[in-house]
């Protein structure tokens, strides 16, 4: 890696550090300069590496980016979605909370939703409780934990059950600058609670976002998490997803990218006690010649759990969907059940999709499974539709949606299926074919 690139960031670290939320926070300073020197030794992801064999993050380590240059039409624009649904609302535009855009609302006893920026008062000790480690993953987590300006703090009670639904939106309106997030969701037990994350930008921003959520559920803990990637095709997208279940607890995830030049998501849930359950779902979806990368990870590390994991990639153009599932199931995880599937279908000649399921097995007695399809749409079903006097490019409208909709069906709340049935409508070939539910 070119020691002029990674100087870039070090006279970023060296401008951003002292007035980061928190820099006055001893143990919280001294995280961020470990992670920054991590950061500085290892550089970027390179294909040479295992985990991002398929993904060069080269284009993105030259790129460059600037701060200041704000554009209009940003507020509208979550004026626009907040007012379009009910729920609990935190609003970040460029990395910093957004008070007046926000939309709380009446929170119920033993429910803290705030910013990190605003939680070193009276909730310090779950935000380092949360917080993460230098040496946690890749090292872009490093750069994410030395450079995250704010994120969301959702911490449920023992046994609150919240009715409605936390916004966390991520907005841009500077068009070319780097901004970095970390949201921590903590779930006590027997607590419940669906949280959604949009990432939305304006339409020519060239802007990279990098974020972090990290997860704590504790035993009969249930929380449904949305990711709706949205973002500019110009725009840089790296996120991760870290989760943690203690026994009988249920972790939902539904991963849907749809926008940004290069999208990479990095999915890990790990099961600490028995009786977990968790659900991976993912849609996403390229054209031109963007590029979106899956990495997920099940840690089955204790006996009678249940994992259910599919994600299908809709690719067009000269674009490039790439997934990689592992599914690790560690000695004594006796009683796993685990499947996994991942399904792309390729809309033109020049697109491109790998798919690498991975089940890793130390346990005897277990049921798991794993399949990857890649095709084209099937002729058959084509041909079926003709004959129905339906014409061809509406016929193949209606099976690329078809394709899609499987995953959006997965999604069991109505609003938030909803939401992003609008999404897809908006950008799929054949989304106006679809009839509400």
């Amino acid at each position: 890696m070119s020691a002029d690139k990674l100087q870039v960031w070090a006279d970023t670290f060296g401008r951003r550090a002292g007035a980061l939320p928190g820099a006055h926070v001893p143990w919280l300073d001294s995280l961020r300069r470990q992670a920054f020197e991590r950061f500085m030794s290892e550089g970027w992801p390179t294909p040479r590496q295992e985990a991002w064999h398929h993904t060069s993050l080269a284009p993105l380590a030259a790129a460059q980016f600037e701060e200041g240059s704000a554009q209009e039409g940003v507020a509208d624009q979550v004026r626009a979605l907040v007012a379009a649904h009910t729920g609990h609302w935190l609003v970040f535009v460029d990395g910093a909370f957004d008070a007046s855009l926000s939309r709380l609302g009446s929170l119920p006893e033993g429910v803290t939703i705030q910013a990190t920026s605003e939680a070193w008062g009276g909730h310090a000790d779950t935000v380092h409780a949360l917080y993460g480690q230098a040496q946690d993953g890749h090292s872009t987590s490093a750069l994410n934990l030395a450079l995250a300006s704010d994120g969301a703090l959702v911490s449920l009670g023992r046994g609150v059950v919240l009715e409605q639904a936390v916004h966390v939106v991520c907005a841009v309106s500077e068009p070319r600058a780097a901004h970095f997030l970390r949201h921590l969701i903590q779930a006590q037990a027997g607590s419940q609670a669906t949280v959604i994350e949009h990432y939305i930008g304006l339409p020519d921003a060239a802007n990279f976002r990098h974020a972090v959520t990290r997860l704590q559920l504790d035993q009969d803990a249930r929380i449904t998490h949305l990711k709706l990637q949205q973002e500019s095709p110009l725009a840089w997208h790296l996120g991760e997803i870290e989760a943690t279940q203690a026994k009988h607890s249920y972790f939902a995830s539904h991963s849907v990218s749809l926008g940004a030049r290069l999208a990479r998501h990095d999915i890990a849930t790990h099961f600490q006690d028995e009786r977990c359950e968790t659900l991976l779902n993912g849609l996403y979806y390229v054209d031109q010649r963007r590029h979106v990368d899956h990495h997920t990870l099940i840690g089955h590390l204790k006996p009678h759990c249940v994992s259910h994991e599919s994600y299908r990639g809709i690719m067009a153009d000269a674009s490039h969907g790439v997934f990689t599932g592992r599914i690790l199931v560690a000695e004594g995880a006796d009683g796993t059940d685990a499947i996994q599937r991942n399904d792309s279908l390729l809309l033109s000649r020049l697109a491109k999709s790998d798919a690498r399921p991975e089940l890793e097995i130390y346990a005897d007695d277990v049921k798991c499974a794993h399949g990857a399809t890649v095709g084209q749409i099937d002729p058959d079903s084509l041909f079926y539709l003709r004959t129905r006097g339906i014409e061809e490019a509406r016929a193949r409208d209606i099976l690329i949606y078809a394709f899609a909709a499987r995953s959006v069906a997965r999604i069991p709340d109505e609003s938030l299926r909803r939401h992003v049935e609008g999404a897809v409508r908006r950008l799929l070939p054949g989304g106006d074919l679809l009839e509400a539910a």
